[in-house]
């Protein structure tokens, strides 16, 4: 059976009430600001008469109101609730699934981090389940900021003027023979990280330990936090390493899409 009663006979086998509300708050998008009832009705596959009964009962619930030029748009109570939402989600509820993905796809382990004062704070990691590396980077732990892709990448983009304050203040520590400790020479390391849109590591931090970081923009387009790939450096080839830039660098630029439609 096709056409209205065949969709009508699956919305009975739904719970039609609850059902039947989302899929008119499911119309809406960014090219259908305004529906009419008759696209409600149709959408629904019942009765002119029906479909308006369901978009009263929206209205009356302030999840729906009349439009100036006729038809219906969002109502106040979805940005009561958006505003809500945007209160309670977290930049890692956001970027968990996200880490995960990015662990997957390049078998490496993922960190998410975030710069407080002169410190980079590791907020959460996800493991591979084929390759896991031992690095300085566990969930709550601090570094500081001259080592390490990711902490590069938070202070690249923060003003050059406060970055050289903030080296010129912090006691730069030398992991190994490849940290950066002279500050001229990290504000030209910044400068080229931002010219380049990421930074990339080669046992800086840890001995023969690959970084590969992206930073993750808010809803301002602000800096907040940085996405990276930890990987043991020698058994990475120069495609391997391009791939997973490739990857680090979209999954930076999804997250930083996803904090935008919160922030927004």
């Amino acid at each position: 059976m096709s056409g209205p009663q065949s969709r009508t006979t699956g919305y009975r086998e739904r719970n039609s009430t609850a059902d039947r509300a989302l899929d008119i708050l499911g119309m809406f998008g960014d090219d259908v600001p305004v529906i009419t009832g008759s696209q409600v009705a149709a959408r629904l596959g019942v009765a002119r008469s029906t479909g308006y009964r369901y978009i009263q009962t929206l209205i009356a619930n302030r999840y729906l109101e009349e439009a100036p030029g006729g038809g219906f748009r969002l109502g106040m109570r979805l940005l009561e609730l958006a505003r809500l939402a945007r209160r309670t989600y977290g930049l890692s509820e956001i970027a968990v699934p996200v880490l995960s993905e990015l662990a997957a796809a390049v078998d490496e382990t993922v960190l998410l981090t975030r710069r407080v004062g002169d410190l980079v704070v590791c907020l959460d990691r996800a493991e591979s389940q084929v390759h896991r590396v031992r690095i300085s980077y566990e969930r709550g732990s601090t570094l500081p900021l001259n080592a390490g892709a990711s902490a590069l990448v938070l202070l690249a983009w923060t003003d050059p003027a406060e970055a050289r304050t903030l080296l010129e203040r912090a006691t730069l520590q030398s992991f190994t023979s490849s940290t950066l400790t002279d500050v001229d020479a990290l504000m030209a390391r910044l400068e080229q990280i931002r010219d380049d849109g990421f930074s990339v590591t080669r046992s800086e931090l840890d001995h023969d330990v690959l970084g590969v970081a992206a930073p993750i923009r808010d809803g301002e387009g602000r800096v907040a936090a940085a996405v990276s790939v930890a990987a043991v450096a020698s058994r990475i080839s120069r495609q391997g390493e391009e791939e997973i830039r490739r990857q680090v660098c979209r999954a930076a630029a999804t997250i930083s899409d996803r904090l935008a439609e919160v922030d927004g």
